[in-house]
Parts: C-alpha cells; sequence; structure tokens
C-alpha cells in the first residue's frame, strides 16, 4: 500500500470513527441521557441539555 493509499484510508477511517461518536451523542442526548467526557484533564458528566448546549456552540 503505497503513503498516498494509507493517508486516504486513514482519512476514511478517521470520518467514520467521528460519524460514529457524532451518531452516539445525539442519540444520548434524544433520550435524555448523560455522557461522560474529559475536558483539561478531569472526567466530566453532561445532561442532555448541556450536550445540546455544546452542539449549539459547534454549529454557530
Amino acid at each position: 500500500m503505497t503513503e498516498e493509499e494509507m493517508k486516504k484510508l486513514h482519512c476514511k477511517i478517521d470520518a467514520g470513527v467521528k460519524a460514529a461518536i457524532a451518531a452516539a451523542i445525539e442519540r444520548h442526548r434524544k433520550l435524555g441521557q448523560s455522557i461522560s467526557i474529559i475536558r483539561e484533564g478531569k472526567v466530566v458528566t453532561l445532561t442532555s441539555d448541556e450536550i445540546t448546549a455544546i452542539q449549539n456552540q459547534q454549529n454557530s
């Protein structure tokens, strides 16, 4: 496999992982479930309302 093919494959894998994470986060938000993330080296639990607020910030 050439280096160019490897880069393309890595991009596809990265995009797939990001899409899966986004779908899981959205599912938790819709179900009213919290998620835990790492922020500034600490584990933080976000409520579904906080997930919505973060998504709105990222879309602005």
